[in-house]
């Protein structure tokens, strides 16, 4: 087998802004995988609050060795980037040698569309409320916050979309005493979750405090070795495959925090169709779907995901799976 690795860029929308900075692109990495004629793709998002860059998970993917299986990879790379790219490229080939879709190989259901939230960038809450207003016919909106100066910007978006769900990410940007003192105005506001509102490894006091906002693990959860570590502390865990490290952990995060009570959402990374295409399995049935990367782009991968009124679609075998 051989494994090969190219960097893709695409262009957003608009400038994105979270509280750790903003971005006019995403770069990505997608992972190639040929044998017997038939190649598998996936896509990954190196990040750097994770100590990641292009350039080593570009390494960590080269120094696999040929004969790789998906079974194998799962004890050869850490959950992360890199063995996303390749886990996912690899339920790809494998699709693609039998002839069937991925959800049939893993005896999943036939999967379909999720509704999806839509992220609005970090700006002014003037700013904001246009890009809710904008966006007001959209069931679920996402805020970015984590900043000194949020409550105006929640309020901003709840008057520019009144009938609108809204779920927050603080990411990492609270204590436990901002938590306690917004999550109240924040509850008023008809916010229904906050993602990540303390650092990780310092969210010990969620165990303490009542969290009469629910409070969805993020940064703090990365696959099945993190749930003992959430007991007492969160109630829903936010499922990403690049902190998973691919679709093959991601469903086995999924069974596992369900089975210890856990609401389950599956996020992303700002990526195009094809890193999204695996997380749509994942996500079905999920409390929360924010798979939105492809509406943040200016342009997509051929044979994109299709999102219309019932959400985010599964994939087109030509695309993934």
């Amino acid at each position: 087998m051989q494994i090969d690795v190219t960097r893709d860029i695409f262009r957003l929308a608009q400038v994105f802004t979270i509280s750790r900075g903003s971005r006019t692109e995403a770069k990505v990495l997608t992972a190639h995988v040929s044998a017997g004629g038939v190649t598998g793709r996936g896509e990954c998002v190196p990040y750097a609050r994770y100590g990641e860059t292009l350039e080593s998970v570009e390494a960590q993917i080269a120094g696999l060795p040929s004969e790789v299986t998906r079974e194998g990879l799962q004890g050869l790379l850490p959950p992360g980037a890199a063995r996303n790219a390749v886990d996912c490229a690899l339920w790809d080939w494998e699709a693609k040698r039998a002839g069937r879709r991925v959800w049939d190989l893993a005896g999943l259901p036939a999967p379909g569309p999720m509704i999806t939230a839509y992220t609005l960038s970090l700006d002014t809450p003037e700013a904001m409320r246009a890009q809710a207003a904008k966006n007001a016919h959209r069931p679920l909106l996402k805020i970015k916050l984590g900043t000194p100066d949020d409550m105006p910007r929640v309020e901003a978006v709840r008057a520019g979309a009144p009938d609108a769900t809204i779920i927050v990410d603080a990411n990492e940007g609270w204590s436990a005493e901002v938590y306690s003192e917004l999550a109240p105005h924040l509850v008023r506001l008809g916010v229904a979750m906050v993602e990540q509102p303390m650092p990780a490894g310092q969210d010990g006091m969620l165990a303490e405090i009542a969290r009469p906002l629910p409070v969805c693990a993020d940064e703090s959860c990365h696959d099945r070795a993190s749930l003992p570590d959430l007991r007492g502390k969160y109630d829903m865990v936010n499922i990403k495959l690049d902190k998973t490290g691919g679709l093959t952990e991601a469903l086995a995060l999924r069974d596992a925090a369900r089975a210890e009570g856990y609401k389950v959402m599956v996020g992303c990374m700002v990526g195009s169709s094809l890193a999204m295409a695996p997380a749509v399995l994942v996500a079905q049935g999920a409390e929360v779907v924010d798979l939105d990367g492809p509406l943040l782009l200016a342009e997509d991968r051929d044979r994109p995901l299709t999102y219309d009124a019932a959400g985010v679609h599964p994939p087109e075998a030509g695309l993934w799976g």
